[in-house]
């Protein structure tokens, strides 16, 4: 494999994990609270539409112009990862909570059971609450997945490469959510979606770039360059809030 090839795949496998554990989290919430067939079958309907929209979309995307496509999705990837970036900033200099995989867990919880039986039985039988709650979670996310794989492989010209990635991030969180069976606390969402802006904000910049007709030195190298120089940037402003912060008003900003 490549270097682009590595980087694909580790962009991927990132991005994929993070929608993975956000929809697992929600699916096992209310399979343990409220049985396991209704969201396991939830799960397997929106996986199957899933399928239907990468089948009809891939190939449309694969059809169009590489610089436009590249243009595209690079502003695309690029809006995806400064807002992730964002987040992480925020998160990592004290302005914004973190996100609690124990504390949602705990929400879905919650909510399914406060959401009783008083739905009723769906035509099949089974629990509809908990067969539209997974088949939403999944659903989105799985959209989400989907984007990522498309835009990633067809922009790098390799779309196994990214599918497989994609693959492997989802059979990981499954096994350890089924080992597991409750909130995916011990994965390190927090530092995946922190990794992911970083590299969604570099991947953006590179391919948008190209897509408006500029020559990187050394092409796909410039990476090694683009991604280091971006989180540095990020971490330089994780230290300027931090720093903020820390710093105590003076009388004209209490004034004020």
């Amino acid at each position: 494999m490549t270097m682009t090839g590595w980087l694909l795949f580790a962009a991927t496998f990132l991005a994929c994990v993070v929608e993975a554990v956000e929809a697992t989290t929600v699916v096992v919430a209310v399979g343990v609270t409220r049985g396991w067939r209704s969201p396991l079958r939830g799960m397997a309907t929106a996986i199957g539409v899933l399928a239907i929209i990468i089948v009809v979309l891939g190939p449309a995307i694969s059809s169009i112009s590489l610089s436009p496509l590249r243009l595209i999705v690079g502003a695309l990837l690029l809006i995806f990862g400064l807002g992730w970036v964002r987040k992480a900033v925020l998160r990592a200099s004290g302005y914004k909570d973190f996100h609690d995989e124990d504390a949602i867990y705990l929400k879905q919880v919650a909510n399914a059971k406060a959401a009783g039986t008083e739905l009723g039985t769906g035509r099949l039988g089974g629990d509809p609450y908990g067969f539209t709650l997974a088949f939403k979670a999944v659903l989105l996310e799985g959209l989400e997945v989907a984007f990522i794989v498309v835009t990633f492989g067809a922009n790098a010209h390799d779309i196994p490469i990214a599918a497989l990635a994609a693959v492997v991030a989802i059979a990981l969180v499954v096994l350890i959510a089924v080992i597991v069976r409750g909130p995916l606390s011990k994965v390190p969402e927090n530092t995946i979606k922190y990794a992911v802006g970083i590299l969604l904000t570099s991947f953006g910049t590179f391919w948008g770039a190209e897509g408006a007709g500029t020559h990187w030195p050394g092409n796909d190298v410039s990476l090694l360059a683009i991604i280091p120089l971006t989180a540095l940037v990020t971490f330089a402003l994780v230290a300027v809030l931090r720093s903020s912060k820390r710093r105590p008003a003076t009388t004209a900003e209490v004034a004020t």
